[in-house]
């Protein structure tokens, strides 16, 4: 399913076959945790800013609407109308980010729910079913993803009980993939490395997750506490243990420095919720550096937010305008925002595939590098 076109050092061009498409890798993901892009951006809009790859969350919609109102309206592509490949985070975040609302045990994760307190369990099987439910083409194993720093013994313990999570899920998707009424029986799981920031605990727990043969590999556990210099650290422990004939998606990262920097060291999948988060607050990304369009100095300003950029909102509207709309608290200031950035990302991965190909990845990361981190 995966297919290796050309590799520049680590740095890897390839194209992933999926019964929803096939994705060009590197890929940036986009996260609309509840179905949805935070900013009043639809699936329509998604299409518009060449948008590969959508992402929602297994715990959120678990809890509203619910995966089998979703079941039964068809499955987490029409209840949204995207069409494209979707990957579903399997909830195994929520045990880091819920850590004062959750109990871990073998079997699972009691959670008390963040609306109202409702208690739910989950577990592997349960995180299958539900991901099975929902119909995507990517479901993420159901993991501990640990804080850091953490201690040894207990980032050894998580590591040890994520792999029998891993076994667990396996089985059950395996189970529920036969089923004459799953919605998709293509549905694939990739395991999730963990480990912390401790070197053999990562590279132990890959060879262990390597061994069950899957379609995709993550680097989990990362981008929660640790250093810049420890995550890319940590990526080059790590890689030389993937298989190189699967997909590598490093979770929850990042800038796009980041993305530069892991591209660089063999990752082909991204996803962050920082890029419409910070969009939402007036902080966007440019082909100059990033700039927070709430200064006052942008207040007559009629030029786009990037005059080289594409997007529907660089090609219609002046930071003065958008600037405006936050300071009235209109919603059309989100959205517009939102639409840029994930225009931004979107190409900023197709010309790192451009690059590529065209065997100078290199020399464009150490152009975009100069530039990317740059306060406007």
């Amino acid at each position: 399913m995966f297919k290796l076109h050309k590799q520049e050092g680590k740095a890897r061009r390839g194209e992933f076959e999926t019964v929803h498409g096939v994705i060009q890798t590197p890929v940036f993901m986009n996260v609309g945790t509840l179905a949805a892009i935070k900013g009043a951006v639809s699936s329509k809009d998604l299409v518009d800013v060449g948008c590969q790859v959508e992402l929602s969350n297994t715990y959120h919609l678990h809890l509203r609407p619910g995966d089998k109102i979703i079941r039964q309206l068809g499955g987490l592509h029409r209840f949204m109308n995207w069409q494209g490949p979707i990957l579903t985070d399997s909830g195994g975040f929520q045990v880091f980010s819920l850590s004062s609302l959750r109990k871990i045990t073998e079997q699972g994760v009691m959670f008390s729910s963040h609306i109202d307190g409702k208690k739910i369990f989950m577990g592997p099987e349960e995180s299958m079913q539900i991901q099975s439910n929902l119909a995507s083409t990517i479901a993420m194993a159901f993991d501990e993803c640990v804080e850091n720093p953490a201690t040894y013994e207990y980032t050894k313990q998580s590591c040890d009980r994520t792999v029998r999570w891993l076994e667990r899920c396996k089985i059950e998707l395996d189970r529920l993939n036969t089923l004459p009424e799953t919605l998709n029986k293509q549905q694939m799981l990739w395991g999730i490395n963990q480990g912390g920031t401790h070197d053999d605990l990562r590279i132990e727990n890959m060879h262990k997750i390597r061994d069950l043969d899957l379609p995709g590999y993550a680097i989990g556990g990362l981008a929660v506490g640790e250093s810049h210099a420890e995550m890319y650290h940590t990526l080059e422990v790590v890689e030389p243990h993937m298989p190189t004939d699967r997909p590598r998606y490093l979770m929850g990262v990042g800038t796009p420095i980041n993305l530069l920097e892991a591209v660089d060291r063999g990752i082909d999948f991204f996803d962050c919720v920082i890029v419409s988060r910070n969009a939402r607050h007036a902080n966007l990304y440019t082909g100059h550096g990033v700039m927070n369009l709430l200064n006052a100095k942008y207040e007559v300003d009629d030029r786009p937010i990037d005059a080289q950029c594409g997007c529907s909102t660089c090609q219609n509207y002046s930071r003065a305008y958008i600037r405006h709309l936050f300071k009235a608290k209109e919603m059309l200031a989100m959205r517009l925002c939102v639409i840029h950035n994930l225009y931004f990302y979107n190409a900023f991965m197709a010309e790192i595939r451009n690059a590529l190909d065209q065997g100078r990845f290199q020399a464009y990361k150490r152009e975009r590098l100069e530039v990317l981190g740059t306060r406007l």
